[in-house]
């Protein structure tokens, strides 16, 4: 019997056997997947991906087992941050399309049973945003709707100076002098990106406005970017304190000089976490429908993003996002793979009972380039594995890798890299574009690495991911929740085995092979396995059986998935 049947057969005997669980909301069971709008589908030629092309390829989330898409920003935008510099928060930019081309992709996402989730930036906007001219001349009720002040007169010189130390993210002072206004203007990021000022409650106000706004379109929540910069602290005179130096960064341009004690993390942040969580209840209360989920880009410690989820009165964002598995290098071990899930677990699911697990996003390596290619599955079998929900980037389900990129008159971001074309086919530019140019270059192993050609491999990543798709929909995989539904841990070094079942009738054991070295495993459980998912690595084939009481060879970078059912 070929793998490709008995993957089908595995996907009827998840449907068959998974047995319904009221108390799991969708988002906790959830496979999540990122688009970068540019480069997922171009559906006119010019070389830029765009929201026909989303609706054009929504079928394909579908086949692989997404439950929900999220898109980075697709806004009215002059591009200084590729979209995260937002001119207009209820409008599509025109490289993108039309609301017309968006209200299409809603009605075909909702047509497939697909969720989709925008990206939501309320720490700044662009600076040609109507908000800001307005706030620059100082027009009534838009005043103090972005963080400004004078400044400070050095004592020695007496010339005027920013009001406090504080760098950017992207290096150089957060504070810009502003000529028309004569003051200074805050932001956190790019200079073209001034900072909202969240003590205002206008400013909340309008961005209470912009989640209505979208809501009604149909999305089904939000993720929150750059969350832990939305405050800053500011003394009871309206003056700023200097950040103390971090002490392993001797460079005063560099973010990383400073401790950000002041920008990052403030407490009123948390709150308004529960303000937008309070919001998403009440529209839900007043219009029906599925649960609107809130994600939080935060990288921040893990105390803090129990706090973003609730304080056990007040309720957050569901998914605070889960970047430690991210951190992973090519040579970690099965122990260390451990060690990172245990730093979110023996936090957010003691205090909580949820978990996330993000393989990759638009500013960070892809784990072809951060752990190596023949690590990519691995990667996917435990992120996948692991009980709540996943995040995967596109691309990452067949193993796309970085390219090098040049500058050029669109782009010239050290990001780039991590950003190429989706490869769809080994077709003229992966049949990402009909156009004779993209505006990232499509990656040089694209004839090897894409859909169709993984479609028609039973051990390509593609086809691992998939088969990891119908797995969470088993009876073992929705029992999470449940007392002993699952464990983890490293049983050599390099092997980390996790364990789902539903302490009935059904449980899976997951043996990932970290090493390069062949593991030998006695006496796991005293039951007959069958293997039901294998990657390229194995030496086996789904559909055959093994005595866990006796010996268990796994070659170097293997995984597999073996199934018990009474």
């Amino acid at each position: 019997m070929s793998e490709r049947i008995l993957l089908g057969l595995l996907a009827a005997l998840v449907v068959g056997g998974a047995a319904a669980s009221t108390d799991i909301d969708w988002w906790e069971n959830a496979a999540l997947y990122q688009i970068y709008p540019r480069s997922f589908q171009d559906s006119d030629g010019d070389g830029v991906g765009d929201l026909k092309g989303i609706t054009q390829r929504l079928s394909y989330l579908k086949e692989i087992g997404i439950t929900a898409t999220w898109l980075s920003p697709i806004f009215k935008s002059p591009m200084s941050d590729f979209g995260y510099d937002i001119s207009d928060f209820k409008e599509v930019d025109e490289i993108f399309g039309t609301m017309a081309d968006f209200d299409a992709m809603m009605a075909e996402a909702k047509a497939l049973g697909l969720k989709i989730i925008l990206d939501f930036v309320p720490n700044h906007s662009s600076d040609e945003c109507e908000w800001f001219q307005k706030s620059v001349n100082r027009e009534d009720g838009y005043d103090d709707f972005y963080v400004w002040h004078d400044g400070k007169l050095n004592a020695e010189t007496g010339e005027r100076e920013p009001p406090s130390n504080w760098v950017s993210v992207f290096g150089g002072s957060q504070w810009t002098w502003h000529e028309t206004r004569q003051q200074y203007f805050l932001h956190q990021f790019q200079v073209k990106q001034p900072d909202l000022n969240f003590s205002n409650p206008m400013v909340r106000e309008h961005m209470l406005d912009v989640l209505g706004f979208w809501l009604d379109r149909g999305v089904d929540g939000f993720r929150i970017d750059a969350v832990p910069h939305i405050y800053e602290h500011r003394n009871a005179d309206g003056s700023y304190r200097d950040e103390p130096l971090s002490g392993w960064n001797s460079d005063p341009n560099s973010y990383d000089y400073l401790d950000h004690i002041y920008t990052k993390d403030q407490p009123e942040t948390v709150e308004l976490m529960y303000e937008w969580r309070d919001y998403l209840l009440k529209y839900q209360q007043e219009h029906g429908g599925p649960t609107r989920v809130l994600l939080a880009e935060a990288y921040s410690p893990v105390e803090t993003l129990a706090a973003y989820f609730g304080n056990g009165t007040r309720l957050g964002t569901q998914l605070p996002m889960n970047f430690q598995l991210m951190y992973l290098s090519g040579y970690s071990t099965a122990r260390e793979v451990v060690g990172s899930i245990d730093y979110w677990m023996q936090t957010m699911w003691t205090q909580h009972q949820t978990a996330n697990w993000v393989v990759g996003n638009h500013d960070t390596q892809r784990v072809a380039n951060r752990m190596g290619a023949h690590k990519v599955d691995l990667l996917n079998v435990i992120v996948n594995a692991l009980p709540g929900a996943s995040v995967t980037y596109y691309g990452e389900e067949i193993g796309m890798s970085n390219v090098e990129t040049e500058c050029t008159e669109i782009s010239c971001d050290d990001r780039d890299g991590e950003r190429t074309p989706m490869q769809w086919a080994p077709v003229s530019n992966a049949g990402f574009s009909t156009g004779p140019s993209t505006w990232l270059p499509v990656s040089p192993d694209f004839e090897r690495f894409n859909v169709q050609t993984e479609r028609g491999v039973a051990r390509s990543s593609l086809q691992v991911f998939k088969g990891l798709q119908q797995l969470k929909q088993s009876s073992a995989f929705l029992s999470f929740k449940k007392k002993n539904g699952f464990s983890y841990e490293a049983i050599t070094e390099q092997v980390l085995q996790i364990v789902r079942t539903n302490n009935l009738n059904e449980e899976y054991r997951i043996l990932v092979n970290m090493g390069n070295g062949i593991e030998i495993i006695d006496g796991l459980a005293d039951k007959v396995f069958e293997y039901i998912l294998v990657t390229a690595y194995s030496l086996h084939r789904p559909g055959e059986m093994i005595d866990l009481s006796k010996r268990l060879l796994l070659m170097p970078y293997e995984a597999i998935v073996l199934r018990w059912l009474a």
